[in-house]
């Protein structure tokens, strides 16, 4: 299998976290998105999106999509709750990652970290927007170690791959103390570091 990614990037990140945590052995091929490498005619022959992560498949097939890799790869494993009502909350965490945390908290990161924008600079409506995804992060959380059920799911997986840099894009983790210590038990459970 191959990896397609940008190491810079949380999406990228989860899908070689999953990976790892799995046993499951990959070839990691880096892609700089800074530097145009996702639109080049092999990439987008492989995701005609021109994004980031692609993975390439054993059998030559390939998958995009962070969330979508990330769920083939975890298929049958401890990563996925057995119990339907679990995972169906596993896969709302995950859907609500890329609509309602990522476009905020990650984009603040990228605008902050990769651009060099000051953090007062801003749009206003998304560093309301990232407060709010970490709010909700934070209410999720109370007297839960983890997101779905006792254990590490995916839904920490790819939830967790942002928020352990909202401080890159100006969010202090300190005001949401149950997401800061979330994130430490994710990171050891997932052996990140």
């Amino acid at each position: 299998m191959k990896i397609y990614g940008d190491s810079k990037s949380g999406n990228c990140l989860k899908v070689s976290w999953t990976a790892d945590f799995l046993g499951r052995p990959y070839d990691w091929i880096d892609v700089d998105i800074l530097q145009g490498e996702s639109r080049t005619a092999d990439f987008l022959a492989m995701n005609p999106a021109g994004q980031v992560p692609v993975v390439l498949l054993d059998d030559g097939r390939a998958l995009a999509q962070s969330n979508a890799i990330i769920l083939h790869l975890a298929e049958g494993s401890p990563l996925i709750p057995a119990d339907a009502y679990d995972r169906a909350r596993m896969l709302e965490w995950m859907f609500w990652e890329q609509y309602s945390h990522e476009p905020y908290v990650a984009v603040a990161r990228f605008q902050v970290r990769y651009q060099g924008k000051p953090v007062e600079d801003l749009e206003p409506r998304l560093v309301e927007r990232g407060n709010a995804a970490l709010a909700r992060l934070e209410q999720g959380l109370q007297g839960s170690s983890f997101l779905v059920g006792d254990r590490v799911t995916l839904a920490d997986v790819a939830l967790v791959a942002y928020t352990r840099l909202a401080h890159e894009g100006g969010f202090d983790l300190a005001a949401y103390p149950s997401v800061k210590a979330w994130v430490a038990r994710v990171e050891q459970a997932l052996n990140i570091r």
